[in-house]
């Protein structure tokens, strides 16, 4: 190849699949990775030339699972994929509810068009006969083809927040519907909540008001249940599905049991990076406060044992960047869910690789390449000749502490605040574009974000 690169990225090593970190150089055009070469070999001239310095370059950090617009539904796609470049996320998938999905989704599309730095796709999530009913059309229309169903809102704890219509036949019609879509994921969060107020109400009237109290009032096997539930009807439909934000050893194990059946569709897993490095008893107390909670060290380990082993598929962050204030209260009172998008990279590095010792391939493999292709992003996940060029060059070796006023979210606070972690990102790529250095977005990126909606069908 002659023809003059737009970017040429040198004296790295580049993290490939099947060889790990190879002594190579990278050359960028027209966004696409065009050229791989080793260190000593001659590439064409470039228009900018980059200098990793011996840093790694590696794929760009994929997350399936942020709720953008849980914050300030205004500004949400320009705040927090900020956080998200900055962390070294380069593509997300946010959720998009409304009760008739035929006429909100592209207004949402286009505020996310508008203002997203990194590229994006959605989820829908499926909560009335009638989602069911227009799942095929709408999927077609908008190029969506993964979903999520809530069994967390079925009964009370569902009229609570306007959902009527979430029970076990909205399940089966869902994964029926879903299985008729080429390529389709139903996922699945799963909490047994009907028998939640029975565990939750003495706690209270004890006066527990601490993180460790929210983890016993939806404990592990609430969740099991309902992974068995889920994994059973799916087993009967022959439907691909999700396990969302898996956070317990004995839910894992309920996956694990199922896998062994010979079923013929998929079971994936998700687990999050909070359920990797938080337990109960975390200082961040309700800053941590998440559904399903997050639990004991045993736990924990089990979940980088899934990771470890491949029944856990994908890692997500389950990002809501909500304000401190709404979670400045008792445990009860305190909002769920926390930011994360940008903290993924981090976590894996300095909990997973330094600590743990677990493969970069095993991390990449569950972060990059596994949420391209659960969820056909064409393009996307790992770097080779022709893909989007998503990079992110990391300094192994990094330490800062995690300050949320440099993370551009809306959410103010982290779980993770104060804490020192090692490995971070020090420049992010989206499609050869420098969007994120040193811990800044570039001006460019902030007048002309450039993030693309992927469309999927």
């Amino acid at each position: 190849m002659t023809k003059p690169l737009d970017t040429l990225l040198t004296n790295t090593l580049i993290y490939l699949e099947g060889k790990g970190l190879v002594p190579g150089k990278i050359g960028i055009l027209k966004g696409k990775i065009a050229l791989l070469g080793d260190h000593n070999q001659d590439m064409p001239a470039a228009s900018e030339v980059i200098d990793c310095q011996g840093l790694w370059t590696l794929p760009g950090i994929i997350d399936p699972h942020v709720h953008f617009g849980f914050g300030n539904p205004d500004t949400d796609f320009q705040t927090e994929s900020r956080n998200a470049a900055l962390g070294g996320t380069t593509t997300v998938i946010s959720f998009h509810r409304s009760t008739d999905l035929r006429t909100s989704f592209e207004s949402i599309k286009a505020i996310a068009a508008n203002q997203s730095c990194v590229d994006f796709a959605f989820h829908f999530g499926l909560t009335s006969r009638l989602h069911v009913d227009t799942l095929e059309e709408v999927s077609r229309r908008f190029g969506v083809n993964s979903y999520k169903l809530y069994m967390m809102y079925k009964g009370a704890a569902g009229l609570s927040k306007g959902f009527t219509e979430i029970d076990d036949g909205l399940l089966w019609g869902a994964l029926l519907a879903c299985k008729k879509i080429p390529g389709a994921t139903l996922g699945v969060h799963c909490e047994n909540v009907e028998v939640i107020p029975w565990l939750r109400d003495p706690l209270r009237a004890e006066g527990r008001d601490d993180l460790a109290a929210w983890d016993e009032q939806s404990p592990d096997f609430l969740e099991a249940e309902n992974v068995h539930r889920v994994c059973y009807f799916a087993g009967k439909t022959d439907t691909p599905i999700n396990i969302v934000h898996l956070s317990s050893l004995e839910a894992l194990n309920e996956v694990r049991r199922h896998k062994q059946d010979g079923r013929k569709s998929p079971i994936y897993v998700e687990t999050c990076p909070h359920y990797l490095f938080l337990d109960k008893y975390s200082a961040a107390g309700t800053y941590a406060k998440v559904n399903p909670p997050v639990r004991s060290q045993r736990d924990i380990n089990a979940m980088w044992e899934g990771l470890c082993d491949g029944v856990i598929t994908t890692i997500g962050s389950d990002h809501v960047p909500r304000k401190r204030e709404t979670k400045d209260k008792d445990i009860w009172s305190a909002s769920n869910g926390f930011p994360g998008t940008g903290m993924i990279l981090p976590i894996l590095l300095h909990e997973g690789l330094h600590k743990r010792q677990i493969p970069l391939s095993t991390l990449l493999r569950a972060s990059s390449q596994m949420p391209a292709q659960v969820y056909g992003l064409k393009g996307k996940g790992s770097i080779s000749v022709g893909n989007d060029a998503d990079l992110v060059i990391v300094d192994p070796d990094l330490k800062k502490v995690v300050d949320p006023t440099l993370q551009e979210s809306n959410a103010d606070y982290s779980p993770y605040e104060g804490m020192e972690l090692t490995g971070w990102p020090v420049r992010t790529l989206i499609r050869g574009r420098t969007i994120a250095i040193d811990g800044q977005i570039t001006e460019s990126a902030k007048q002309q974000p450039s993030g693309r909606y992927i469309s999927r069908l």
